[in-house]
């Protein structure tokens, strides 16, 4: 079976594959960026893995917001679920390599996210693990909605039980994911979040 090959171009002969190192130095040389030593690109690379390192403390619902794509958002569940010293450091340096293909937009957003993150008070923090007790809890069993509504008396009950019963729909219509990798949620389950976060708030 032959192989994916990678994308890239050739440069006098040599292939260059994209998000290599050679790739971004010859980007670098095409925006005069002539100057940038080996050093300057390790640098680089080392701060983007510090910043995939970071990302791993950053809250489900911004992370998300984040759109980092499947593939890092995936190596980022991983890399939560190693213990292993060694095998954590092998996935983290996996991490900066996919780091270092976002767009700079990307990046910058996702150091706003972690800023605005660490901003948040305690209360806020207390606030959004509420939510999300709240949020699995009801998606678990039927009867922690009673009590939710029960704390929440103006909440749009018929609302919510049709974004539960559309909720676990999702869940069990959609692929096994193969081991190792983080479950993804429909839409349902995400608005649940901002259901309930809405009825919080107003308290």
């Amino acid at each position: 079976m032959s192989r994916k090959p990678k994308k890239g171009y050739y440069v006098r002969g040599q292939f260059v594959a994209e998000g290599s190192e050679l790739d971004l130095e010859l980007k670098r040389e095409l925006r005069g960026d002539v100057d940038v030593s080996k050093t300057d690109m390790k640098r680089e690379s080392a701060e983007l893995q510090a910043l995939g390192e970071e990302l791993l403390t950053l809250r489900a619902d911004k992370l998300e917001a984040l759109a980092l794509g499947d593939k890092l958002t995936d190596a980022l569940a991983e890399a939560k679920r190693i213990t292993n010293f060694e095998g954590k450091r092998r996935q983290m340096q996996f991490i900066g390599k996919l780091m270092r293909k976002l767009e700079d937009e990307t990046l910058e957003a996702a150091r706003a996210a972690l800023a605005e993150q660490h901003g948040g008070s305690a209360a806020e923090t207390e606030q959004l693990h509420q939510i999300e007790q709240w949020r699995d809890s009801m998606l678990a069993t039927d009867e922690a909605i009673q009590p939710f509504i029960d704390a929440f008396p103006d909440t749009d009950t018929q609302q919510l039980r049709a974004l539960i019963r559309q909720a676990r729909k999702d869940a069990a219509a959609a692929p096994k994911e193969p081991a190792g990798q983080a479950a993804r949620h429909g839409r349902a389950y995400r608005e649940i979040f901002q259901f309930v976060k809405e009825q919080v708030s107003r308290e």
